[in-house]
């Protein structure tokens, strides 16, 4: 990691182009947002977090802002923050509901969004308002989403 932050530094100096890998890895079952959270939807809930190609542009998270269970989030507004070595961004839901749950184990391993961003990186649970497909449907697939992340990277 420091040695691709000392090479972009020093690229950046000889205003060189260097190559940056493509985000990591995408994942065929869930449903992302343009903002690079994903939502892994189970019936009427849903399961969600910052994407591998998120969290690889924050660089080291350090800070995870959770929501209290019982909140209500609203698609593509706001839920909380991410704090990184680099910056603080906001997490925004990729649909509305309630949260039901939320991951505990970011207060003392934020670091899991960086290494397991799909898994034990998840943030928080929601129960969907009225399960709305229209919200979830608007949502991209594994496949948008990466032809989403490489046009973002060219610009």
């Amino acid at each position: 990691m420091a040695s691709r932050l000392l090479a972009s530094k020093a690229a950046s100096y000889l205003r060189v182009s260097i190559f940056h890998r493509s985000f990591s890895s995408v994942v065929k079952d869930l449903k992302y947002a343009k903002s690079h959270e994903w939502a892994k939807v189970d019936g009427s809930s849903a399961t969600i977090g910052i994407t591998d190609h998120a969290q690889d542009h924050l660089g080291d998270v350090v800070y995870v802002e959770l929501p209290e269970v019982g909140a209500a989030v609203k698609k593509d507004f706001s839920f909380g923050a991410v704090e990184s070595v680099k910056a603080t961004s906001d997490i925004n839901s990729p649909v509305s509901g309630k949260v039901i749950e939320v991951n505990e184990e970011l207060h003392a391993s934020p670091g899991l969004i960086n290494g397991s961003p799909y898994e034990k990186g998840w943030i928080i649970k929601v129960e969907m308002k009225d399960a709305n497909e229209n919200e979830v449907n608007s949502l991209m697939d594994s496949d948008r989403y990466t032809k989403f992340c490489e046009e973002e990277d060219t610009h």
